[in-house]
Parts: C-alpha cells; sequence; structure tokens
C-alpha cells in the first residue's frame, strides 16, 4: 500500500494551488446531490479540489477543510465490491465520499486528519513508510500556515495593498521598473509578475514579450468593494480572486504568458564566522572541501531504459515550467496586508556580492 505519487502540474488554476499532499479519484455526493460523481481529487493545504479529471487545469469545486468535524468509515455495500465509503462531516453538512479500494480509503483518511490537526494519526492502518511522508506533509503545511500568519502580521505602511484571499507566487513587491527588468533578466522563469500599482492602492500586471526586442505591457488590476477584482482594460475582465487575474490573462493569450517563478540562488560554499578571542576581530572563513568530482551514479542493474529516464529525471531539479506555485497565503485567512519589501533586484546583487567573497579563504571583519 502506497501513497499515490504527487506530480507537479504547470498552467491554469491547479500549477497556483498550496503544495499538493496527496491527489487520486474519489466519488463525491453532497447533501443535496442526488448522485455521486467521480472526480480527481488534490488535497493541497488544508483544502480538497476536485476536478473532472486527472489532467484539467481548472477545478470545479474546492471544500475547505478549516470546517472540518469528523471522517469516519461507511460500512454500506457499494456495486464495487472493492470501493471504500467514508462520511466527511463539515459543520455545515455532510459529504460522502468513495474511495477506490480499503487501502486508499486509509490514506485519504491519514493525509486529512494530518492536515486538519496538524499531527499524524495513530488509529489507522498505515506502514512506517507511509507514515514518514505524514510527518512530512505535517511540517509542510505548519510552514505554509506560518507564512500565512507571518504575512497577516506585517504592519501598515503607507505603500501597503490590503488583499482578500491568497496571493499568486507570481507576485512581487517592485516598482514598474524594477518588474521590467526582472523579467528581461530571468526570461526563463516566465514572462508575467503581479506587483503593486503605483497609486498604492491597486495592483498591476506586468509582462514581456519578444518583437524585434523586449515589449512590456502593464495592466491595471482593481479591487472591488463587493469582494473580487477587475482587469482594468477596454472590456473590463472580473475574476472573484487574484489567481483567477492571473489564469485569465494565461487563458486570453492561448498560454503565452506565463506567471513569473524566480528560483532564488543559493551559496555554493559554506562560511562562518568566528572570533579572535584577544583582540575582538571576526573572520569569515569559508570551509574547506574536498577537491574531487561528483562521479554520476549508476542505475541499478535490470533497469530498462525507459526507466533509466525516470530515475535521472528524478535526480534533477524541476525545469521553470514545471514549478509548483504554492501561494503563501491561507483559505481562511480573511484579509492581509502585503509590504513593499527591498527589491529582489538589489537581493540578487548581494548574492553575487557574497559569492565573490566566498572563494576566498579569509575576510577581517572588524568590530565598530
Amino acid at each position: 500500500m502506497a501513497a499515490a505519487p504527487v506530480t507537479q502540474r504547470t498552467g491554469g488554476t491547479r500549477a497556483q494551488l498550496p503544495p499538493c499532499y496527496y491527489e487520486g479519484y474519489l466519488e463525491k455526493r453532497g447533501a443535496k446531490e442526488k448522485v455521486s460523481r467521480r472526480l480527481w481529487t488534490c488535497l493541497c493545504g488544508n483544502t480538497l479540489f476536485f476536478f473532472n479529471n486527472a489532467k484539467d487545469s481548472h477545478y470545479v469545486e474546492k471544500l475547505d477543510l478549516s470546517a472540518f468535524v469528523s471522517l469516519i468509515d461507511d460500512g454500506s455495500r457499494d456495486r464495487n465490491l472493492e470501493a471504500a465509503r467514508m462520511n466527511l462531516r463539515m459543520k455545515d453538512g455532510e459529504i460522502k465520499l468513495t474511495a477506490p479500494n480499503l487501502e486508499a480509503r486509509e490514506l485519504w483518511k491519514g493525509f486529512i486528519y494530518s492536515v486538519v490537526d496538524l499531527s499524524v494519526p495513530t488509529t489507522l492502518t498505515l506502514l512506517p513508510g507511509q507514515v514518514h511522508v505524514l510527518k512530512e506533509a505535517v511540517e509542510k503545511e505548519r510552514q505554509r500556515r506560518r507564512a500565512a500568519r507571518s504575512l497577516a502580521r506585517a504592519p501598515a505602511s503607507p505603500l501597503s495593498v490590503p488583499l482578500v484571499g491568497e496571493i499568486p507566487a507570481c507576485f512581487r513587491p517592485v516598482s514598474r521598473t524594477e518588474a521590467e527588468v526582472l523579467l528581461e533578466r530571468h526570461p526563463d522563469c516566465g514572462n508575467m509578475l503581479l506587483r503593486p500599482g503605483r497609486d498604492g492602492s491597486s495592483l498591476a500586471v506586468t509582462t514581456r514579450q519578444d518583437l524585434n526586442g523586449s515589449v512590456f505591457r502593464h495592466y491595471r488590476v482593481t479591487q472591488k468593494l463587493q469582494g473580487g477584482y477587475i482587469i482594468d482594460v477596454e472590456n473590463p475582465i472580473p475574476c472573484p480572486t487574484l489567481y483567477d487575474v492571473i489564469n485569465a490573462l494565461v487563458e486570453k493569450t492561448a498560454g503565452t504568458l506565463q506567471p513569473f517563478l524566480l528560483e532564488e540562488p543559493y551559496e555554493e560554499n559554506i562560511t562562518y564566522i568566528s572570533s579572535n578571542d584577544e583582540n575582538g576581530e571576526r573572520t569569515l572563513h569559508c570551509a574547506p572541501t574536498p577537491l574531487f568530482s561528483r562521479a554520476p551514479t549508476l542505475p541499478p542493474k535490470g533497469v530498462t531504459g525507459s526507466e533509466r529516464w525516470t530515475l535521472r529525471s528524478q535526480s534533477k531539479s524541476p525545469s521553470p515550467s514545471h514549478r509548483s506555485l504554492s501561494p503563501p497565503g491561507s483559505p481562511s485567512s480573511p484579509m492581509r496586508r502585503l509590504v513593499l519589501s527591498p527589491s529582489p533586484l538589489s537581493q540578487s546583487e548581494g548574492h553575487t556580492h557574497t559569492h565573490t567573497h566566498t572563494h576566498t579563504h579569509t575576510h577581517r571583519v572588524h568590530n565598530p
């Protein structure tokens, strides 16, 4: 009994959902529905998202588990003798779910309880490897909620933009000029980003395309008093959420525009600072590294060509077109503020400056 592999997808709404912990087909029937529907179900963050099939980009329903009450087995018989039913009780009603088999039902219960309670349930029949996967999901969900709380506690600022709902990962707190530079400097990371507007009370979408050089476009996005957003073009486009703003532009351009996702660089050397007990001088050291090259790992004997490709692709980091957008927000958060922070451009330059110094063995840092 193994957990279904979680695949990262791009394009449309699915790519911009919170991190996906578990997914698979479930039959779902609400309190007001007469028949069940077989839907591809993804547990992303603390919400169940339902798709018509596994390849769809846009979900047809979602169920916020912040209203969770209980999830119990249903012993009634199904026309499919292997199917396993369960009743999901929410504060506003009950939903009947049917998993393909008993093993899948135990995993669904394990992941749902782990996300809701932020702890792995001990009453389920699970293998050690599955318990480990559940622990990882709990830790990821804790980090996601911490990020949401820190965003909600951000202090007010004359340049802050009050936003309702989750924030797409392509949001960057930069100016119009900085947005253009980012898109031109990192063309492989996407060509569309969301940013604060010049007036401090609206948002804007900046896009970049190539036509004998870079062509930039800027679209104003305003928030409606009754909720939702509007893309202010000649024929205004209403959007329930900021995700729908990004999705609308992706759809209107047949996928030509894609959300901007910048992968921040990592350090190449391990450094540490030590103090001299005699004069108090502090020194930045570069930890020594063994001088050897990494040999490629050979696949196990008997691995076929297609399996060898799978092993090789799993060992590499995902390409920009297969990144998962994980918003820092939480569906249950009623409102939060985004505060303009230092530009990623200056951060990027800071990384470059750090790399320059880490290639030397020591760097003197004097106390003021």
